[in-house]
C-alpha cells in the first residue's frame, strides 16, 4: 500500500489547504467529482448568479410604483444557464488542472474514483488501490436529502444539484421544502415567469430563523407563489409527462417539474467513515473538537460533512484552522464559531447573525429587542419598501449585542457592521455613535435600531 503524509478527501474548501508550506509533503487529493466542491459548483456561486439574473428580471413587476413601466419580454434560459456555467465549469476544470500538471503540485497525486476506508487509516480509493497515511482531512462535504415518499423515485425529480442545468425552463414547478434552498429557487424561477407551488411540512418556512422574520417571510411568500403549510406529500407518480403529488389534505398538485429541496446529509456514509475508527453523531457529522481534530489521532474534518454551519465562509475558516493544526500540532488553533452570520438570498433577501428572540428565552438571557423598518429611513421610504426590517438583540446591561435579524434589500450586506460589532465586543452605543452613518443610505437602518435599543447602560 502507498503511504502518503497526508490524504485530503474532498476539492472544495479542503483543496485549499496544500500551499507553499507543504512543498515537501508527499500528498493524495481525493474526489470523484467535479473540484470546487459543493459552493463552486452546485452551491453558493452558481445560485447567486441565478439570483443576480432573477433580481433583474424581476425588475418591472416593481418598476409601476416608481411612475416606470417596464416590461419583461422574455427570458433565454439557455443563456441565463449557460452563463453561469459557461464560467463555473472551466474554473472546476482548471482547479483539477493546477493540482494535476502544475510545478507547485509535483508530489500531489489525484485519486478520481469513490473511496472509502477499509481499515484504520487505509483508505480503499476505487481505482483497485488502496492507500495510507499519517494525516487525513475529511472535507468530502454532503448531498441532497431526499425524503421517503412512494413512487418519488419512480417520478423523476430534480435537487439543488441538477435543476440549474434543466434543458428548458417549466412552466410549473413544484418545490418540496421550506428552507432556505426552496426559497433561493422558488425566487429564482418565478422571476422566470415559472408558476411555482412551494410544498412545506410546517406551519412557517424558513422556520429556523427568529419568529419575526420567518412570519414575514412566509407572508410575503403566500402573495408570490403558490404556497402549500401543514403539507406533506403522500404519494407521487408521473402521469402525460406532468408529476402529480397526492397531498396530505386530499389535493393533487400538477407541475413540469419538481425539485426536492428538504434538506442535506453529509457523506460520511459514503466514505464509511467508522472503518477508520472516526466517530460520527446521530445526523451522521462527523464529530470534532474546538481543533476540527476527530475521534483519531491524526484525521482532521472540516466542512459540511462535520460542521453545523454547512456555510462556505465557515468552511474557509475551518479549513484554515486545519492547515495551522497540521503544519504545528504542537501549538494548535481552535476554531471561532461564536458569531456566524449567514443570508438566504431570496426576495427579500434575509440576513442573520447570533441568537433569535426564541432562543434567548430558551436560554434564559436577558435582553432587549429594536426593530426598524426600512420605511422609516430616507433610503427605505425612496424604494418604497413597506415589509421590511432589522430587529436586534442586545445585553441591557452590557450593551452588548446578542443577535441581529434582517429582512430586506440587501440584507447580507447591512449584517456585517453588527457581526463586526459582536465579534470584537463592542457596545451597541458606541457603534451608533462613535462613527458616521452615510446619509441617506441604507446602513442608515443600523444605526437607527441601535439607537432605539433600551439599555440601562452608555
Amino acid at each position: 500500500m502507498r503511504h502518503f503524509d497526508l490524504v485530503i478527501i474532498g476539492t472544495g474548501s479542503g483543496n485549499t489547504i496544500p500551499n507553499a508550506r507543504f512543498s515537501g509533503w508527499d500528498i493524495a487529493i481525493v474526489e470523484h467529482g467535479k473540484f470546487g466542491g459543493t459552493c463552486l459548483n452546485v452551491g453558493c456561486i452558481p445560485t447567486k448568479m441565478f439570483v443576480h439574473t432573477a433580481d433583474v428580471a424581476e425588475t418591472p413587476a416593481k418598476s409601476s410604483r416608481l411612475g416606470v413601466d417596464e416590461q419583461l419580454l422574455g427570458v433565454r434560459w439557455p443563456d441565463i444557464r449557460d452563463r453561469v456555467f459557461g464560467r463555473i465549469d472551466p474554473i472546476a476544470a482548471g482547479g483539477r488542472d493546477y493540482r494535476e500538471n502544475h510545478p507547485d503540485n509535483a508530489k500531489v497525486t489525484i485519486y478520481d474514483q469513490v473511496a472509502k476506508f477499509v481499515g484504520h487509516k487505509q483508505l480503499d480509493t476505487g481505482t483497485g488501490e488502496t492507500i495510507t497515511a499519517d494525516r487525513f482531512v475529511i472535507a468530502a462535504g454532503g448531498r441532497p436529502m431526499i425524503p421517503d415518499i412512494p413512487g418519488l423515485a419512480e417520478t423523476g425529480f430534480h435537487t439543488s444539484d441538477t435543476v440549474m442545468r434543466l434543458e428548458k425552463l417549466p412552466k410549473r414547478l413544484a418545490i418540496l421544502g421550506g428552507g432556505f434552498i426552496a426559497a433561493e429557487f422558488a425566487h429564482v424561477f418565478s422571476s422566470f415567469g415559472v408558476r411555482v407551488t412551494l410544498i412545506n411540512r410546517s406551519g412557517r418556512l424558513l422556520r429556523g430563523h427568529d419568529s419575526d422574520i420567518c412570519s414575514r417571510f412566509t407572508e410575503l411568500a403566500t402573495k408570490r407563489w403558490d404556497v402549500r403549510l401543514d403539507t406533506t406529500v403522500a404519494r407521487a407518480e408521473r402521469q402525460n409527462g406532468a408529476v402529480r403529488l397526492h397531498l396530505d389534505d386530499g389535493d393533487v398538485v400538477e407541475a413540469d417539474e419538481l425539485l426536492v429541496a428538504t434538506g442535506r446529509t453529509p457523506n460520511s456514509d459514503r466514505l464509511a467513515v467508522e472503518a477508520t475508527g472516526v466517530e460520527v453523531d446521530e445526523n451522521g457529522k462527523v464529530v470534532v473538537d474546538a481543533y476540527q481534530r476527530t475521534s483519531v489521532d491524526g484525521i482532521y474534518a472540516l466542512g459540511d460533512i462535520s460542521s453545523p454551519y454547512e456555510l462556505k465562509h465557515v468552511a474557509n475558516h475551518e479549513a484554515r484552522v486545519v492547515r495551522h493544526n497540521l503544519l504545528d500540532p504542537d501549538h494548535p488553533l481552535e476554531v471561532n464559531h461564536r458569531f456566524v452570520p449567514h443570508a438566504v438570498f431570496t426576495e427579500p433577501q434575509i440576513a442573520t447573525v447570533g441568537l433569535t428572540e426564541e432562543q434567548a428565552r430558551e436560554q434564559g438571557v436577558r435582553y432587549v429587542t429594536a426593530h426598524e423598518d426600512y420605511s422609516s429611513i430616507a433610503y427605505g421610504w425612496a424604494m418604497e419598501d413597506t415589509t421590511g426590517f432589522a430587529k436586534i438583540l442586545a445585553d441591557p446591561d452590557t450593551g452588548l449585542l446578542l443577535g441581529a435579524h434582517i429582512i430586506g434589500p440587501q440584507a447580507s450586506t447591512l449584517i456585517q457592521p453588527l457581526v463586526q460589532a459582536m465579534s470584537f465586543g463592542q457596545h451597541a452605543r458606541t457603534v451608533a455613535t462613535d462613527q458616521y452613518w452615510i446619509h441617506p443610505a441604507l446602513p442608515e437602518l443600523i444605526e437607527n435600531a441601535l439607537l432605539k435599543l433600551p439599555l440601562t447602560a452608555g
